[in-house]
């Protein structure tokens, strides 16, 4: 019986992290119930793992675009939900995928549910991180520390760096996928990476504008300006770049702040802004073990914060902002709210938001492992990031078509970008 049956992945079993798969099975018993599995390993050898129960049509096949999942981490038609329901073997720990020249291997099987549970079929999902002809080129010029990603063909490319600085070291995975579809992105550390420092006490925006002065004289870059992309802590520093810096054309900021976080904060030998600071007496301990800190940041609209708070009223650039209505690390929607009041008291209409219900923390390229919790960078213990893993994979694939046709809008350049095939 076994040997009939097939696990097939459409179009290819070798893709972009960020493309669909279609999973099918055939040459079932008809109406036959099988358990469908997806098994992966991340950068630090962690082990996710996902399983749920599909029922066979009268032809013997499963197709999981069509047909709804009986029981497991998601019930109804989800073609995707083997990707983002896996969960590591170990509480608390984040899908780490972020040297992009390894692929994000998966291992799809299909089993019986009857009896042992025997294995009847399996086939291997490659998920490159970085698409044919896209060139990768590691940078150790001035002070800058990062990866230079640039698409292949002649250009010219719309230009954006990678912010995502919290936690020390350097994540290329977005970085990648964005240059695999048509723009040059160079992503850098702040800390923690090759001759680095392992900590730092302040941040300097100098080295954002260092970053950013590179970037614009790569060869393929068409756009006039650049675009910063930026997560959680990095949120605030591409707020200040956008603020204080020119050249910055189209900022995205994902569940950041709207106040300058945790460090001091300089540009040319100067102070400009104070850190917002956290009341860890707040943080509340759920029964995992990991912590809720979305009350500890302090308010910055509070009268002695107001030096925190970044004047984004100065940017001549666009903004898109994007929270997450269950963001439980801090509270991304109100600090949405302010920054949208504020432009509009200031008469601007460079910007744009989007608010996802459901959703977490940790918006990223669609179709990872979805993270309810893991270790914080600076709380120093494991934390809640929040969001309900449907909904929060559902914001992943919406969000990332967002951001490159907010930079492609914002980003104009002489001729149209063709993306990276594989």
């Amino acid at each position: 019986m076994a040997s009939q049956v097939r696990l097939r992945l459409l179009p290819s079993a070798r893709c972009l992290f960020d493309d669909p798969v279609q999973v099918k099975v055939t040459g079932l018993r008809s109406r036959q119930v099988v358990t469908m599995k997806a098994r992966s390993m991340d950068d630090k050898g962690v082990e996710f793992s996902s399983s749920a129960t599909y029922r066979a049509n009268g032809s013997g096949e499963v197709d999981l675009e069509r047909d709804p999942s009986l029981s497991g981490p998601y019930n109804g038609v989800e073609p995707m939900g083997l990707l983002w329901s896996m969960r590591p073997g170990t509480l608390h720990k984040r899908f780490h995928k972020t040297r992009s020249l390894n692929p994000h291997v998966v291992k799809f099987s299909v089993h019986e549910v009857e009896g042992e549970g025997r294995t009847l079929a399996e086939a291997t999902n490659e998920r490159l991180l970085i698409g044919d002809g896209v060139t990768r080129l590691p940078i150790k010029e001035g002070n800058i520390r990062g990866v230079l990603f640039t698409p292949p063909g002649r250009g010219p490319f719309p230009a954006v760096l990678d912010l995502y600085t919290l936690g020390g070291g350097l994540s290329e995975k977005r970085a990648s996928l964005l240059a695999s579809r048509g723009f040059v992105v160079l992503t850098v550390a702040l800390y923690g990476h090759d001759d680095m420092p392992k900590n730092i006490k302040v941040v300097h925006l100098d080295y954002f504008e260092e970053a950013i002065q590179l970037l614009r004289k790569q060869d393929k870059v068409g756009s006039k300006g650049v675009g910063i992309i930026s997560l959680s802590k990095s949120g605030d520093l591409a707020l200040s770049a956008a603020s204080y810096l020119p050249d910055v054309d189209a900022t995205v900021w994902i569940n950041g702040c709207s106040a300058n976080t945790a460090f001091p904060l300089y540009y040319k030998k100067r102070q400009i802004h104070p850190p917002l600071m956290f009341d860890l007496s707040k943080m509340v301990i759920t029964e995992s073990g990991a912590g809720m800190c979305k009350y500890v940041t302090l308010n910055p609209l509070a009268e002695e914060n107001q030096a925190t708070l970044i004047p984004i009223e100065k940017a001549k650039g666009h903004f898109l902002f994007v929270a997450s209505e269950d963001d439980l690390n801090w509270d991304s929607k109100a600090y949405v709210d302010d920054m949208v009041e504020r432009l509009k008291r200031h008469g601007k209409e460079n910007f744009e938001s989007v608010c996802y219900s459901g959703a977490g923390h940790y918006l990223e390229p669609p179709y990872g492992p979805y993270c309810p919790s893991s270790l914080h960078g600076m709380a120093g213990m494991p934390v809640m990031w929040g969001g309900e893993p449907r909904s929060h994979a559902a914001a992943e694939v919406h969000l990332w078509q967002k951001i490159q046709e907010f930079f492609r809008s914002h980003l104009s350049c002489e001729a149209t970008q063709p993306t990276a095939k594989l």
